[in-house]
C-alpha cells in the first residue's frame, strides 16, 4: 500500500514537472484574470452586465453605462491589472536574484526608496507630477544599491538581505513621515499615495504604467534562461558561462523599474510581489519560462480582484486596496517566516 502510495506521488511530480501541466495552469489563470476583469467592471451601484461591458470594450461609449464603464471602472480594471503583472513580475526577479523566498519590492525597500522620491515631487514639485515614474525609478534603484552594498560579504546571503531591507525600509519610510510633516498643509495627496489606492484612477495613469509593463515582461521573458541559470548558484552559473554580477545587476534594474513605475501610478501596494511568485513556485516549481506568465497572470487576477472587494465591501465607502492586500499579505509572511 505505503509503494503504491509512494509511486502515485512520483508520478504526480513527474506530471507537474511537464510543460502540459504547466501550460494547463497558465491557462487556468487566463481564465482566472478575465473573469477577474469582468467582475470589476460589473460589480458596483449602477446595475451594468457583462453584454454592457462587451460593448464599450466595441466602441459603445455614448450610453450611460458605456460612460460609466469606459471613464471609470474599465481603466481602472486595466490598472490594476497592469499594477499587479509588475509587482509580481518584479517579486518573482528578486526572489529569484536574491535567493529568498521573502524578497519582495516592499518588503526590502525598494519600493520605500521609490515612494519617497515619488512623495517628494508629489508634494514639494506638485507642478511636476510627470516626472514621478522618472524620480520613483531612482529611488528605487537607490534602495537597491544600499541593499546590496549592506548585504555583501563575499556574496549575497539570504538572511542578510533580508534585514538590510528592513533596515533601508525603515530609513526610507522615516524619510516620507519627515517629508508629510514638513509639507502638512499638501498631504492629502501623499495619504492615498501611502495606502495604494486605484480611486480616480484613469486612462492617464494607465498610459503612464503600459509602456514599463509591456518593456518590462517581454525583457524578462527573452532573459528566462538567463535567471534559470542563475537560480542554480554562483559557482554553477559562472560554470556555464554566466557572468553572474552583472546579470544580477541587470534583474535587479528589471525589478526596480517595474517595481517603481506600478509606485509612480498607485502608490505603495505592498505584499502583491511576495503572495504571487510563492504561490506559483509551490504549484509550478523554479522553471521561470513558465513562472513568469503565471506570476503575470495570477498578480493581475489578484490585485483586480482586491481592488473590487475594496471598492464595493462597504459601499458606498471606499477602502483603499493597499489595506485589503496588508489583510491578506501580513498572515502569509508570517507562514513563510515559519517555515
Amino acid at each position: 500500500m505505503e509503494s503504491t502510495l509512494q509511486k502515485n506521488k512520483i508520478e504526480e511530480l513527474k506530471f507537474r514537472d511537464t510543460a502540459k501541466f504547466k501550460l494547463t495552469v497558465i491557462t487556468a489563470l487566463l481564465i482566472i484574470m478575465v473573469i477577474a476583469f469582468f467582475l470589476g467592471n460589473i460589480m458596483g451601484t449602477a446595475n451594468i452586465t457583462v453584454s454592457d461591458v462587451i460593448n464599450t470594450i466595441k466602441g459603445d461609449h455614448t450610453s450611460m453605462y458605456g460612460k460609466i464603464i469606459w471613464n471609470i471602472r474599465l481603466p481602472r480594471m486595466i490598472l490594476a491589472g497592469l499594477v499587479g503583472i509588475n509587482l509580481a513580475l518584479s517579486g518573482s526577479i528578486l526572489q529569484g536574484v536574491m535567493k529568498n523566498p521573502l524578497a519582495d519590492p516592499g518588503i526590502i525597500g525598494i519600493s520605500s526608496g521609490a515612494g519617497l522620491f515619488g512623495i517628494f515631487i508629489l508634494v514639494v514639485m506638485p507642478q511636476h507630477q510627470n516626472l514621478v515614474p522618472i524620480f520613483a525609478f531612482m529611488g528605487a534603484m537607490l534602495a537597491a544599491g544600499i541593499i546590496y552594498s549592506l548585504a555583501w560579504k563575499g556574496g549575497i546571503e539570504p538572511t542578510r538581505i533580508v534585514l538590510a531591507g528592513v533596515a533601508v525600509s525603515t530609513l526610507f519610510s522615516a524619510g516620507i513621515s519627515g517629508t508629510m510633516v514638513f509639507y502638512s498643509d499638501r498631504v492629502h495627496g501623499a495619504l492615498t499615495f501611502m495606502n495604494g489606492s486605484l480611486s480616480s484612477r484613469s486612462w492617464g495613469e494607465v498610459s503612464v504604467i503600459l509602456p514599463y509593463t509591456i518593456i518590462g515582461f517581454i525583457v524578462a521573458m527573452l532573459f528566462s534562461n538567463k535567471m534559470n541559470i542563475l537560480i542554480l548558484g554562483d559557482d554553477v552559473a559562472r560554470g556555464l558561462g554566466l557572468n553572474v554580477e552583472l546579470t544580477r545587476f541587470f534583474f535587479t534594474a528589471l525589478a526596480a523599474l517595474l517595481a517603481a513605475s506600478a509606485v509612480s501610478a498607485v502608490g505603495l501596494l505592498g505584499f502583491v510581489g511576495l503572495i504571487v511568485p510563492h504561490s506559483i513556485r509551490l504549484i509550478m516549481g523554479n522553471d521561470y519560462r513558465y513562472m513568469f506568465p503565471a506570476t503575470a497572470l495570477l498578480g493581475a487576477g489578484l490585485v483586480m480582484l482586491s481592488d473590487t472587494f475594496a471598492r464595493t465591501v462597504l459601499s458606498p465607502t471606499e477602502i483603499p486596496v493597499g489595506i485589503v492586500m496588508a489583510v491578506l499579505g501580513v498572515p502569509f509572511f508570517l507562514y513563510l517566516l515559519r517555515r
